[in-house]
């Protein structure tokens, strides 16, 4: 099968589309004939081995553990193993792997739901990891509740798109922050307010918020705070810079440190896609409430290409690579 390989930790010039030998589904996972994939920050950060803790988790420590890039995956069960239960050849599905870009991947099946019905693979493709992420910056660590003003950074990207909506359909009052190109984009998802930080520093502005869900983690905990309202919440749902070490996680461990001293409820938020989110995520666009921004496919020769344009913030919504 077709794939993009990567034997050395790098950037985009590591990766190669190569054919290798076609995966075979174990005991209890699903083999998979991919459609399409999504294209996210965390792809990334595998491919370049940084911040150096993503490599002491398990990644490889010099190179690459797993060669194939990519995470989020739809496509249509081809076999699965003799203890898989939830799923049979034919049927559609969507969820994470380890190594989406790529014709075929054997997935476990307790990382894949099937494919929401009014969805296109190459839609639900965009859904998993930005999606479950969004979910649990409002729903988990956010708590957002009727009513309650909602600050979210990084309004028009990947997860947040997905943030939008969500905030939006547990009851929030939107304000987004975002550019000059994607401020019509986050008003369309159901935005109130939109702030286009190339013209106006929301810190000037945004005041009196309950909660701010701050996606592009790029502004210090202090101009965060200033957002919000007395007893406010801030969950850090992403963070880039300071370094191989640390990368965007130093603002999460000054709120941890902080935390205990504040008025304000900090909350560092980790990224996972478990199957009850995947589920929950289902029902959301099933109602009507939530539905996928895809900017644009990228053939799988052009992986790399995507996670370039992903890196340099030109994507509105999500990029997906079409198999």
């Amino acid at each position: 099968m077709k794939a993009i390989v990567q034997e050395r930790y790098g950037s985009f010039d590591a990766l190669a589309l190569r054919d290798i030998p076609r995966p075979v589904a174990g005991d209890g996972e699903v083999l998979v004939r991919v459609h399409a994939a999504g294209v996210d920050q965390g792809v990334w950060h595998l491919m370049t081995g940084l911040p150096y803790p993503v490599r002491l988790a398990g990644f490889g420590l010099r190179r690459p553990k797993l060669p194939v890039r990519g995470r989020d995956i739809a496509g249509v069960v081809e076999e699965v193993g003799r203890n898989v239960t939830r799923f049979a050849p034919g049927d559609e599905v969507f969820g994470t792997s380890d190594g989406s870009y790529a014709e075929y991947a054997a997935v476990r099946e307790d990382r894949l739901a099937p494919k929401p019905p009014s969805l296109t693979l190459e839609q639900a493709a965009a859904v998993p990891a930005s999606a479950c992420t969004a979910l649990k910056a409002v729903r988990d660590a956010g708590r957002v509740r009727p009513g309650q003003r909602v600050l979210i950074t990084g309004a028009g990207g990947g997860v947040g798109t997905y943030a939008v909506q969500i905030a939006k359909a547990f009851g929030g009052e939107v304000t987004g922050v975002c550019g000059t190109g994607k401020a019509d984009l986050v008003r369309s998802l159901g935005a109130e307010d939109v702030i286009d930080y190339t013209r106006e520093d929301f810190a000037t502005r945004a005041r009196g918020f309950d909660v701010a869900i701050d996606i592009a983690g790029v502004r210090s905990l202090r101009v965060m705070r200033s957002a919000l309202a007395p007893r406010g919440t801030l969950v850090l749902a992403g963070g880039e810079g300071r370094g191989r070490w640390l990368g965007g996680t130093h603002r999460q461990l000054v709120s941890l440190v902080l935390n205990p001293f504040v008025g304000h409820t900090l909350r560092p938020l980790l990224s996972a896609e478990p199957l009850e989110d995947l589920l929950a995520l289902t029902d959301l666009i099933e109602s009507g409430a939530l539905r996928p921004v895809i900017d644009r496919a990228y053939p799988l020769d052009q992986a790399p290409e995507a996670l370039r344009h992903l890196r340099e913030g030109r994507a509105r919504g999500k990029f997906v690579i079409t198999v």
